[in-house]
């Protein structure tokens, strides 16, 4: 294993008896279910929203970006256009 110089606070992934200690797996079992239970519901809503009446049901065309940063990471069209920041879209119009 590589060492390194930088702390774990919460304990997760250091091998420190000190900041192991710190970690109880039973309230971060819990905090993580409920993290990913809300993030479940925000992306049905997302899916409803779009029209679709399942998660698995959006497609690469239901995604938008609100910022040209955004559009150019996800390689997705800024919203309310058919540009996508950093490709060639000279054939594309809004």
């Amino acid at each position: 294993m590589r060492g390194t110089k930088a702390n774990d606070p919460a304990g997760i992934t250091t091998q420190d008896p000190n900041l192991i200690k710190r970690l109880n797996p039973i309230a971060a079992g819990k905090l993580l279910s409920n993290y990913l239970k809300v993030m479940t519901l925000e992306a049905q809503t997302i899916a409803r929203a779009c029209g679709k009446s399942h998660l698995h049901n959006l497609e690469p065309e239901d995604l938008c970006a609100l910022t040209i940063e955004a559009a150019a990471m996800a390689g997705v069209p800024l919203a309310g256009t058919t540009w996508i920041p950093g490709r060639d879209n000279a054939n594309n119009t809004t």
